[in-house]
């Protein structure tokens, strides 16, 4: 490799799979995902809310197909961006680089809000302890961005550890939960006559429930870094969904198990696993609250890890100002753009955040950002079978590159519109038209900067993970 091109690289061969799975896992921060979202579902779907959440890590697994095939054939730390932009050009990759960036940066702030708010509610339960919610915020961002900035493989030690700790006490919870309620076992939570409405009570969770997975595509922008990253990349993006699809369905039964298949109850209840959890054991609740605050700090870290590096890629690859694109010359990370991104989203939380309770700030922004979060998905679907026709025309697979997507794309249109329907409250009403004027303004970025730079269309995709450039 030359003297330039190592050093515009990350630091090769520094992850293994079971590295980036745990990465992955903590990114998608199962704790905090179902605390806040399964009672939603519930609301939507009944008793019967765990095959919600079953059809959704279907569908999830139709979007990890793209990207799995995706990285066998370019695996690149621009992910979306990258596969955008070899397949519909250069003007798509600068404006896919500017639109996902910023859903990343928004949906991260829900993250750095809720990382303050639980821990002011964690020390103020168990040790009388009142810091404003901000202040630990800015706290969890410090460390968050001293860690990913020192190296990947220790970050996602760290994320790693947290990850298994979040995963051990959320199965001791469940578990104590169906032990203390074991006479109301029942298998009615997977049985389709408890399904509200039937396929539309499906629906009415199904945005919920696909937001539970957000952050399945992690290990995809570890690419550089990852040994063997066109078999190891696909692999772990599988073994990532299946694992959290069924642990969630655990939680799922043994939270309803606890409320005795009590929907309305559940409904009602702002966080049903600890609700649930503390009637079932209520000497032990700092178990719940543990892994809430393990979980929340976990996804933190992987999510800086992940998606900062699309930021970073873009900036290497002339698609965003390349600033962003520097290499931290130590510890081989892309320091500049990882602590951009955790600052603007930290940024954002103090802005937006005076007066607000940190946890309607997570919903208000964890929703606004996860809008152009699945435009990307549903686009980078399209893209595939325009990129194998016309890189690797004799490998297409009619199956895997043309129906899977087109069906994954179908699919992902139920959350979108969930998600931008007319008749929302105030102010997830707006959030449809910020995102169509981003969206816009994304487009017009794009085009304009493929018309000042035509060499453009060589630099998308030119950092391969096992290429040289």
């Amino acid at each position: 490799m030359s003297n330039v091109s190592s050093q515009h690289r990350l630091q090769s061969g520094a992850l293994g799979l079971p590295q980036i799975v745990a990465s992955t896992l903590a990114n998608i921060a199962p704790a905090m995902s179902f605390f806040f979202g399964f009672g939603l579902i519930v609301s939507g779907a009944g008793v019967g809310a765990p095959l919600t959440i079953l059809v959704a890590m279907v569908v999830i697994l139709f979007l990890t197909n793209t990207l799995a095939e995706f990285s066998r054939y370019r695996p690149s730390t621009g992910s979306f961006v990258t596969f955008i932009g070899m397949a519909f050009g250069p003007a798509a990759g600068a404006a896919a680089s500017v639109f996902v960036v910023f859903g990343y940066l928004v949906a991260a702030a829900s993250v750095v809000a809720i990382s303050g708010g639980w821990a002011h509610d964690t020390l103020k339960l168990f040790l009388g302890i009142n810091i404003p919610w901000q202040v630990l915020s800015v706290v969890a961002t410090g460390i968050v961005g001293l860690l990913v900035a020192r190296g990947i493989a220790l970050s996602t030690l760290w994320a790693a550890v947290f990850f298994y700790f979040e995963l051990a006490l959320l199965l001791v919870g469940a578990v104590v939960m169906l032990v203390v309620n074991r006479a109301h076992l029942t298998l009615a939570p997977f049985e389709w006559s408890h399904l509200s409405g039937g396929l539309k009570g499906i629906g009415l969770g199904f945005p919920i429930a696909i937001y539970l997975f957000i952050g399945w595509e992690n290990s995809a922008t570890l690419a550089e870094e990852t040994r063997d990253a066109r078999r190891n990349i696909p692999r772990a993006l599988i073994i990532g969904t299946l694992s959290i699809g069924i642990l969630y369905m655990m939680l799922a039964y043994a939270t309803e198990i606890a409320f005795h298949n009590n929907a309305v109850a559940i409904g009602k209840s702002d966080i049903p696993f600890v609700d649930a959890f503390k009637s079932s054991a209520a000497a032990f609740l700092i178990v719940a609250y543990l892994a809430g605050l393990t979980s929340i700090f976990s996804s933190l870290l992987g999510l800086t890890n992940s998606q900062a590096r699309i930021l970073f890629n873009s900036g290497r690859e002339g698609l965003l100002p390349v600033f962003f694109g520097k290499i931290h010359p130590r510890h081989r990370t892309p320091s500049v753009a990882m602590w951009s991104f955790v600052l603007f989203a930290l940024a954002i939380v103090l802005v937006f955040g005076i007066g607000v309770k940190p946890v309607d700030l997570f919903g208000e922004t964890g929703s606004l950002g996860t809008i152009p979060v699945i435009i990307t998905y549903l686009v980078t679907n399209l893209a595939l079978p325009v990129y194998m026709l016309r890189y690797h025309r004799e490998a297409f697979n009619p199956i895997r590159h043309l129906i899977i997507p087109l069906v994954g794309t179908g699919l992902m249109l139920f959350p979108l519109w969930g998600l931008v329907e007319p008749g929302q409250p105030k102010p997830y009403n707006l959030f449809p038209y910020i995102a169509l004027a981003m969206l816009v303004a994304s487009v017009v970025y794009g085009v304009v900067l493929s018309r000042r730079d035509p060499a453009l269309v060589q630099k998308i995709g030119s950092y391969v993970a096992d290429e040289e450039v």
